[in-house]
């Protein structure tokens, strides 16, 4: 036998295998009883096939009962006597429970699919990080970065996921450790049938993990590791998911109609006010600002890096807003997905003419964060904006970057990466702009929105600064000034990032 004539047994018998697949039932009669269908142990013969109708059914016979239920899996072709054909209405309801079925399996792919996409934004935050910062930090950040993911999906499984969604009295949810699907969590009970509890869950856990790696960028190079880790377990494990409940739990904000889509300010701004707590604490790096007040700019160690880490960032954003849609409706993945594209790309050209006109020269570091900072101002209204609203919220949100980092630097507030002027500054805006854009714009909505937004800043500025006092008075939060200029990787760790290449300083 031939390579070819094998090729051709294999396709012929595999096409075999489907047809006989799609015709399941063909060899046996179906009756209906009580309003449903079931499978006989009559057969169809040349003799009785002339008394008998034939009907294609969407659906799937359950082999304990042999009825004919909902299933994605066969077209069944089936055979009734003349006078016991089921009517229009029991074969819509099949028809219909099975497009159901159909459906959830399809929500539940895509929200798995957008869960990896998120995760894939945290190896974005690493190499950004990285790459912003010095050489000589380079293992602690990455360190840091690991540890976090690894923190945040624990304490979330433990407790977070619980306080975030449990059932809310408008403040917090259920105080109940561990995770608790309950019956029908897994099928189409769950979610209104639009997600089984797993694909919840760990879609969120990846949320919560990117809230803390928000910080571990502001803080970056001079913050000890031990403190930063206990900082960061008890704001991703219990800050984090209370506050959350208040809008995405059912709370007292979702109530008083406040909007945040997939978290301009719930991620974003909640992180970004964190953040900025704990620069406040910390303190510049060393030789950051002069004695006359001048800031010196201290270059990181690899725009490479950096820029690898925006693209990764761009492309889970994918998921971040698109997975927020919380359903794989074509019109509303299809939508958000190019809203947040857009408004990426916005932020690109605002931050690029931005950077060009104050600092006189195209800096690549604005223009990376330009393109973040767009990303951000849309994740708050990613779904009710029309393109011109998008285009517009993007350039803002990429001007503001450009401006909010000068800004910082004239209060002598270091922050290595620009993350509080990313992620705090563009997501107030973008929840702001709800506001003043698209279906929901109005003077009442933008006053719920600022109110939110104040709510948000009040909060976690005093839980953040509540929980870092407590820990430098317990163990310090600053590494010494002969720590931070030997390096982070060589005093906290005991390696190099870069070992028999790298150059140190005394930067």
């Amino acid at each position: 036998m031939t390579k070819l004539n094998a090729k051709a047994l294999i396709f012929v018998s595999i096409f075999l295998l489907l047809i006989s697949s799609i015709h399941a039932g063909d060899d046996f009669i179906f009756e209906v009883k009580d309003d449903k269908i079931f499978k006989t142990e009559k057969e169809v013969t040349d003799k009785n096939k002339a008394n008998l109708t034939k009907m294609f059914i969407y659906g799937a016979v359950d082999e304990k009962t042999n009825e004919v239920t909902s299933g994605i899996n066969d077209n069944i072709t089936c055979w009734f006597e003349k006078g016991n054909e089921p009517t229009a209405l029991i074969v819509a309801r099949i028809g219909k429970a099975t497009a159901d079925q159909a459906m959830f399996t399809v929500n539940t792919l895509w929200i798995l699919i957008a869960a990896c996409l998120v995760f894939i934004m945290h190896l974005g935050f690493s190499t950004l990080e990285v790459g912003l910062t010095r050489a000589k930090n380079t293992s602690n950040i990455l360190f840091k970065n690991v540890a976090i993911l690894g923190i945040g999906l624990l304490t979330y499984a433990l407790i977070g996921f619980n306080l975030m969604y449990g059932a809310s009295g408008g403040w917090i949810g259920t105080i109940e450790l561990g995770l608790n699907p309950g019956a029908g969590a897994q099928s189409m009970a769950n979610a209104n049938g639009h997600y089984p509890f797993w694909a919840d869950f760990i879609f969120q856990g990846m949320f919560a993990a990117t809230c803390a790696t928000i910080v571990s960028g502001a803080v970056a190079e001079r913050v000890k590791l031990a403190p930063f880790l206990i900082f960061s377990t008890i704001f991703v494990g219990i800050c984090y998911p209370i506050m959350g409940n208040w809008k995405w739990g059912g709370g007292f904000l979702d109530g008083m109609g406040f909007y945040d889509f997939a978290g301009s300010t719930l991620v974003h701004s909640v992180g970004g006010w964190a953040a900025l707590a704990a620069i406040i604490v910390l303190g510049p790096r060393i030789a950051k600002y002069g004695p006359d007040g001048k800031t010196k700019a201290i270059p990181g160690h690899s725009m490479p890096l950096a820029t690898i880490g925006v693209f990764l960032l761009f492309f889970g954003w994918f998921g971040f807003n698109g997975g927020s849609v919380l359903s794989a409706d074509p019109e509303s993945v299809a939508r958000v997905i190019t809203m947040t594209a857009l408004a990426g790309a916005a932020g690109i050209i605002g931050s690029m003419i931005a950077a060009w006109i104050i600092l006189k020269k195209p800096d690549l570091s604005m223009v990376l964060n330009g393109a973040l900072a767009g990303l951000v101002g849309i994740t708050a209204g990613a779904d009710q904006m029309g393109v011109i609203d998008t285009c517009v919220i993007g350039t803002i949100a990429g001007v503001l970057v450009v401006v909010a980092v000068l800004v910082f630097d004239k209060l002598k507030l270091d922050d290595p990466v620009g993350a509080t002027s990313v992620h705090l500054v563009c997501g107030i805006w973008g929840t702001l702009a709800v506001g003043i854009f698209g279906n929901m714009k109005g003077m009442t909505q933008f006053v719920t929105q600022l109110k939110g937004v104040a709510i948000y800043g009040i909060a976690t500025l005093i839980s953040a600064f509540a929980i870092l006092f407590i820990i430098k008075m317990a163990m310090g939060f600053r590494v010494t000034k002969e720590e931070e200029i030997i390096g982070l990787d060589i005093e906290e760790h005991g390696m190099e990032a870069y070992a028999g290449f790298q150059i140190f300083n005394n930067q």
